[in-house]
């Protein structure tokens, strides 16, 4: 059984490099047609006068600078899409986090007093503490009358 498990992993990855090397043969024959194309063109320019040299340069940098063009278009295309759909993720956990915030702010009073009260011992038995307070306005006198205390 371990041998022919080996053998199966080996001959997967024989297939997975044939096909590779397969493709890499097809990519070399593509660039040698391009290569080709492309000493034909120079040649047929070799033998233009300088001025159509020129205007068949031109020509060969418009059609560079078009495709470009398109695949930067294609580009900007994906990205808006992108940043639609992120912003619609956004919303939703703006949306979450409002939510939680919402749910949190509707803790009974009495525990959120319970809760200062708790703060407020646990400062009193610090000596060194320094910093700000943070309070509810509707809890200004219960505060006070601790501080005094």
């Amino acid at each position: 059984p371990f041998l022919r498990l080996l053998e199966a992993q080996l001959q997967d990855q024989r297939r997975e490099y044939e096909e590779e090397v397969e493709a890499l043969k097809n990519q070399v024959e593509a660039m040698k047609e391009e290569m080709e194309k492309q000493q034909q063109a120079f040649l047929q320019t070799l033998q233009l006068s300088p001025e159509a040299q020129v205007e068949f340069g031109l020509q060969q940098e418009i059609t560079r600078l078009t495709n470009e063009n398109l695949d930067l278009k294609e580009l900007l295309e994906k990205l808006e899409k992108n940043e639609k759909k992120l912003k619609k993720q956004l919303k939703i956990y703006m949306k979450k986090v409002q939510d939680f915030e919402a749910s949190q702010a509707v803790v009974p009073a009495e525990r959120r007093r319970h809760e200062r009260n708790m703060q407020v011992a646990v400062q009193r038995k610090e000596k060194d503490f320094q910093g700000m307070l943070e309070y509810y306005k509707e809890d200004e006198p219960l505060l006070i009358r601790n501080l005094i205390t």
